[in-house]
């Protein structure tokens, strides 16, 4: 036990964390070179496909993102348990979700497609065009969707320099695809689709290549393992509760931005600027919640409590540096990132006013980030439900206690302790996990 515990170092979990957070820092570059291209196109509308068409696919694809959640917490603690079989059954498990969940989305895209449009509705141009982009792009779904299997799988097992490699040769195949299919082959919003679908299929692939290691074990297809009712119960248990968990935090994010546009349209802009800051910040604190998830899983299967206790100090101390550098940033130069990503004069003055909020949002929201992942890689899925929940009453009552009396101030505030609620109820959760632990 004392090994495990020496084990767990600042290099491990830097080496865990860091690549995340470089894999998280290129996903603005694609979207921008997407944008780029087609705006070389010379008109509006074809940028607005494009735009509205990946939100839309992204949204759909984000309803399955607890499978990289699960699948981490759970082959995390097959992979401190020592349990090769298992390891590999739950590629395989996730792997047949991922692949479903694509096929659902293909055969169901024409009401899920208007579904969207009744939700989002843009000019009959761009929804052509969108449509146009997504009727092509849909059909990469069931590689994005196992992607976030086998990239919880592969996290668990600490190989982040595998998911930031397939994450740079998506980006890749991806920009220079986009440069040859629209400025060379002249397809417009189709060839952006096509390099797309293309790279996520590449990326898929070279997934396949790292994960070699696991169809070399006979248990990947030992098919009375892979579909034992005991396991595909627990491991349905899991993703359920992280489902809803995340659609009650969505819950939040969407309110907010809802009842941001009873302010009006300046306002609205500066809350969507702002939320840009909350963003980076879970982008940066990304790399440590992972590694989190994969330390404390592998304790939680190995029933070390100590390496456990040593696993959740170490990532969030990094966590904690991490998130003070930011708010200092914010603090120092948060005007001037206010005034590089909106240009009108009345927003940037808007976004100043609140400015405060996002200094002091990393440092309240530290807690529920980081005991997001110290809970998801000990599986304890149904606390992150319950406390979400709770959460999320508080968060409504806020709302309704604040902004009648303090306007978009009370919105920002609501959101705030929201964090801190979710931190803190986790926190009282925390024990009985330790206490789970046997050893």
């Amino acid at each position: 036990m004392a090994e495990a515990v020496r084990s767990i170092t600042h290099g491990r979990v830097l080496k865990i964390a860091l690549p995340i957070v470089i894999s998280n820092a290129t996903v603005p570059i694609l979207g921008a070179v997407d944008t780029g291209v087609v705006g070389q196109l010379g008109l509006a509308a074809p940028i607005g496909a494009v735009g509205i068409g990946a939100v839309i696919l992204t949204g759909i694809y984000w309803i399955f993102g607890f499978l990289r959640m699960g699948t981490t917490g759970l082959t995390s603690q097959a992979h401190g348990a020592g349990q090769v079989g298992e390891v590999a059954a739950l590629l395989t498990r996730a792997l047949m979700i991922g692949f479903a969940g694509g096929l659902v989305i293909i055969i169901l895209q024409a009401p899920v497609f208007w579904a969207a449009f009744q939700l989002a509705p843009a000019s009959d141009e761009v929804e052509t065009l969108a449509r146009q982009y997504m009727a092509i792009r849909v059909w990469s779904a069931p590689a994005m969707i196992a992607l976030f299997g086998m990239t919880g799988w592969l996290i668990a097992q600490e190989r982040t320099r595998a998911v930031l490699a397939i994450q740079v040769l998506m980006n890749g195949i991806n920009i220079l695809l986009d440069l040859w299919f629209v400025l060379g082959l002249d397809w417009g919003v189709a060839g952006v689709a096509r390099a797309t679908v293309l790279a996520e299929w590449g990326g898929l692939a070279l997934g396949f290549w790292f994960c070699r290691d696991a169809f070399g074990v006979p248990a990947w297809r030992d098919w009375p393992r892979v579909f034992d009712p005991e396991r595909l119960r627990n491991m349905a248990s899991v993703n359920t509760d992280i489902l809803l968990r995340s659609l009650m935090l969505e819950g939040i994010v969407i309110s907010f931005l809802f009842l941001g546009s009873d302010f009006g349209d300046v306002t609205l802009a500066a809350n969507q600027v702002l939320l840009q800051f909350l963003h980076i910040t879970a982008h940066a604190l990304d790399g440590f919640a992972f590694a989190a998830e994969a330390l404390v899983g592998q304790a939680v299967g190995a029933r070390n409590r100590a390496a456990l206790r040593q696993g959740a100090l170490r990532t969030s101390q990094w966590g904690l540096g991490i998130i003070v550098l930011l708010a200092v940033a914010f603090a120092l130069w948060g005007g001037a990132l206010i005034d590089l990503m909106a240009k009108a004069h009345e927003v940037q003055q808007e976004a100043r006013v609140y400015l405060i909020y996002m200094v002091f949002a990393p440092i309240l929201g530290l807690a529920a980030w980081m005991f997001d992942g110290i809970f998801i890689g000990a599986t304890r899925t149904r606390d992150m439900r319950n406390m979400m929940a709770v959460s999320l009453v508080i968060y409504v009552i806020s709302v309704i206690a604040l902004v009648p009396l303090i306007g978009n101030h009370g919105l920002w505030v609501a959101l705030l302790i929201s964090y801190v609620a979710r931190g803190m109820t986790l926190a009282l959760r925390y024990p009985a996990l330790e206490r789970a632990t046997v050893r």
